[in-house]
């Protein structure tokens, strides 16, 4: 684990991820809140690429709670069998959508712990849900960014929740709300976790990672 950077230095790894990419967006494919919360959930322990696959078809037909109710479960399981944990997943999903008809109005609630309280819905996909939905600067914390964090000091820490507390405590303000999808996003095309391009990094001057290569 590297020792967390400094101000100064936090400051300008951002500068340039918003040099480069101004405005990042999250990779799963979703229509409205509710798609979003399903594509995500059932993105666990899955590629976002898979994910997208399953849901290009399912959400031209259920894009709503009483939609994909209507679908049903067994419905729901021919869509989405190519995906990890399909099973479980198409349960969570009929579950969450029976509760947001009949406790929500059938409308996705922007709290993280209604979110949370839904079948199938951890902290991360609530916070996934709160920022790229509602514009919350909440930190969805996967293990790109875990590995990042500590790869590069930019928010060290030794399990997801300690990672999510250091880059609210040490990114400055202006860059929250696109935080987690800049480094994400680094994670998956740069600093990947065998291979890390290093020579294609934008930051690798400001990185303290020992093993860098060229």
């Amino acid at each position: 684990m590297a020792k967390q950077l400094d101000y100064t230095s936090i400051n300008e790894i951002f500068a340039r991820f918003q040099a480069h990419e101004p405005e990042p967006k999250g990779e799963l494919n979703h229509t409205n809140a509710y798609t979003l919360v399903v594509a995500v959930a059932l993105s666990a322990q899955s590629t976002d690429v898979g994910v997208n696959k399953a849901t290009e078809e399912l959400f031209k037909i259920a894009d709503t709670p009483e939609k994909m109710l209507a679908l049903g479960e067994a419905g729901l399981i021919e869509h989405i069998k190519t995906i990890g944990l399909y099973r479980n997943k198409a349960k969570n999903v009929i579950k969450l959508s029976q509760i947001l008809v009949d406790e929500y109005n059938s409308e996705v609630p922007s709290s993280r712990a209604a979110l949370i309280s839904l079948p199938g819905v951890g902290r991360k996909t609530a916070n996934v849900v709160l920022n790229m939905w509602w514009g919350h600067p909440s930190q969805a914390v996967d293990t790109h960014i875990f590995r990042i964090g500590n790869r590069t000091g930019i928010c060290p820490g030794k399990d997801v929740d300690a990672v999510e507390r250091a880059i609210e405590d040490h990114i400055p303000v202006a860059y929250q709300h696109h935080a987690h999808h800049w480094l994400i996003l680094h994670g998956r095309y740069v600093c990947k976790a065998r291979k890390p391009m290093c020579g294609n990094c934008l930051i690798r001057d400001l990185c303290p990672f020992e093993d860098k290569n060229l």
